[in-house]
C-alpha cells in the first residue's frame, strides 16, 4: 500500500472509531430511518477509501462522510419517491444539504437520543440492547450474536424488523420525559455495560477502542442525567475496571489474574473518580445492581491501600447483589468470594448446580472457578477434569495458557 493510501486508510480507521455513532444518530434523526442511515454511511466510508488515496483526506472528515452520506440517502429517496411529493423532499433535503457544506460545520451529538429511541416500549426488550450496540457503537451481528447467544443471522433478522420498527412506528429520536425515563434507562445501562463487557474481554483492543467508547456513552448519560443512582453506579463500575487495563497483562503479554495483580499499576486517578461517582450515588438513597458491582469492585480496589482484600465485605455485597439480581454468574462471584472465607469446600457447595443450569456448560469462567476451588481442595483429578473444560471454552491466548499452566502445576496422581 502507498504512503498515502495508507494515511487515506489510517484517517478513515480513526474517524470510523470515533464518529460512527455520531454519524449515523444524526442522520437517523433528520430521517428516521436507522437502515438508510447505516447503508447511506456505509457508502460513504466506501467512497471515502477511493478519493482520499487519490486527493488525500479532507480537513474536516467528519463533514465530508456527512455530506455524502446525505448525498446517498437524497439518490435512494429519489429512486423510492416520484411526483411532487418526492420534489418537496428531496428540496427540503437539498436545503440540510447545502447547510452542511462548510468544513467547518459542527454536527451535533444525537447519540442518547438514538439509545432512547432504540430502547423505547415499542421496541422488543430482547433485541433493545443489541440495537443500541450495533447503531451506536457499530457492532455487527456477528459480533452481537456473540454475546447474546444469538446466530449470526438470527440476529441480523432481529436487528432489521427493529430497526424498520422505528421507522414505520414513528419513534421519537429524543430523551424521554422523567415519567417515561425508568423504564428504558435500564436497557440503555445495559447496552452500555454489554459495550464495555466486549472491549474489557478484548485485551488486544481489536474491537476498536469499545470500553472507551461505553466510558464515554456513561459519561454522557451521568452528564444529562445527574441524579440517577445507577447510571453513577455503571460508571463507576467501569472506572473501577478499567483502572486495572494495565496490570491485567505482564510486559510479555501473559495473563494476571486479579489476585496477583500489582495495585502500584493500578490508574489512581480513575479509581478516585470510580469512588466519586459512588458516593453521589449512594447520596442518593436508590440502590441498585451497578452501585452493588462497583461497590464489589471498591473493596478490591482498596487492597492497593491495606494490603490485603476484605473477602467478608465482598460476601455480603454478592449476597445483596444475588437478592437483586440473582443469575449464575453473580452465583458463581459468591461462591468463589465465600471460598475465601469459609475454604474451598464452602465454595463448591455455593456454585450453581450444573443440572439446573444446563447453559453453564459452555460457560468457562464456571469450570475455570471450580477448577479452582476443586485444586485448593485437593480433589486434584477432577481439577484436571475441569480445567480442561475450561481450556476448551477459552478463546483468549493468554488467559488459555494461564489455564494451562494452571493444570499443569496440579500434582500428579498417586
Amino acid at each position: 500500500m502507498a504512503d498515502g493510501d495508507q494515511s487515506a486508510h489510517e484517517v478513515a480507521r480513526r474517524v470510523a472509531r470515533a464518529s460512527y455513532g455520531k454519524l449515523i444518530a444524526y442522520l437517523a434523526k433528520q430521517t428516521r430511518d436507522v437502515a438508510g442511515a447505516e447503508d447511506a454511511l456505509s457508502e460513504a466510508f466506501a467512497s471515502a477509501l477511493v478519493d482520499w488515496p487519490r486527493k488525500g483526506a479532507p480537513d474536516n472528515p467528519e463533514a465530508w462522510l456527512m455530506a455524502v452520506a446525505k448525498r446517498k440517502i437524497i439518490d435512494a429517496s429519489r429512486r423510492k419517491r416520484s411526483g411532487e411529493a418526492s420534489t418537496d423532499h428531496l428540496k427540503l433535503m437539498a436545503e440540510e444539504l447545502e447547510a452542511m457544506a462548510s468544513k467547518e460545520q459542527h454536527i451535533p451529538d444525537e447519540r442518547l437520543a438514538l439509545m432512547f429511541a432504540c430502547a423505547h416500549p415499542a421496541i422488543d426488550p430482547n433485541i433493545r440492547s443489541p440495537l443500541i450496540l450495533q447503531t451506536v457503537l457499530g457492532l455487527d451481528a456477528v459480533d452481537i450474536g456473540s454475546a447474546f447467544l444469538v446466530t449470526p443471522a438470527a440476529m441480523g433478522q432481529r436487528l432489521a424488523r427493529a430497526k424498520n420498527k422505528i421507522k414505520v412506528a414513528g419513534i421519537p429520536f429524543r430523551v424521554p420525559e422523567w415519567a417515561e425515563l425508568g423504564e428504558r434507562l435500564d436497557a440503555v445501562l445495559e447496552a452500555i455495560y454489554a459495550a464495555y463487557t466486549k472491549g474489557w474481554n478484548d485485551p488486544a483492543n481489536v474491537q476498536n477502542n469499545l470500553a472507551d467508547e461505553a466510558i464515554w456513552l456513561g459519561r454522557l448519560i451521568v452528564e444529562l442525567l445527574p441524579h440517577e443512582a445507577e447510571a453513577l453506579g455503571l460508571l463507576a463500575l467501569m472506572l473501577f475496571l478499567q483502572s486495572r487495563h494495565e496490570a491485567r497483562r505482564s510486559v510479555s503479554g501473559e495473563f494476571v489474574p486479579l489476585a496477583d495483580q500489582d495495585p502500584s499499576l493500578w490508574n489512581s486517578e480513575m479509581i478516585a473518580e470510580a469512588e466519586g461517582q459512588l458516593l453521589r450515588a449512594g447520596e442518593l438513597n436508590a440502590i441498585g445492581r451497578y452501585q452493588l458491582e462497583a461497590a464489589i469492585q471498591s473493596a478490591h480496589a482498596a487492597r492497593r491501600l491495606t494490603g490485603s482484600t476484605d473477602w467478608e465485605a465482598i460476601v455480603q455485597l454478592y449476597q445483596g447483589l444475588i437478592k437483586i439480581m440473582p443469575s449464575p454468574v453473580v452465583a458463581i462471584n459468591l461462591a468463589v468470594a465465600v471460598s475465601e472465607v469459609e475454604g474451598p469446600e464452602a465454595g463448591l457447595a455455593a456454585l450453581p448446580d450444573l443440572a439446573e443450569n444446563i447453559e453453564l456448560m459452555e460457560f468457562q469462567p464456571y469450570w475455570a472457578a471450580k477448577a479452582a476451588l476443586l485444586s485448593r481442595a485437593d480433589s486434584i483429578s477432577e481439577a484436571a477434569e475441569a480445567y480442561g473444560m475450561a481450556i476448551g471454552l477459552e478463546s483468549d491466548p493468554a488467559v488459555r495458557n494461564f489455564l494451562l499452566a494452571k493444570r499443569s502445576a496440579l500434582p500428579k496422581a498417586n
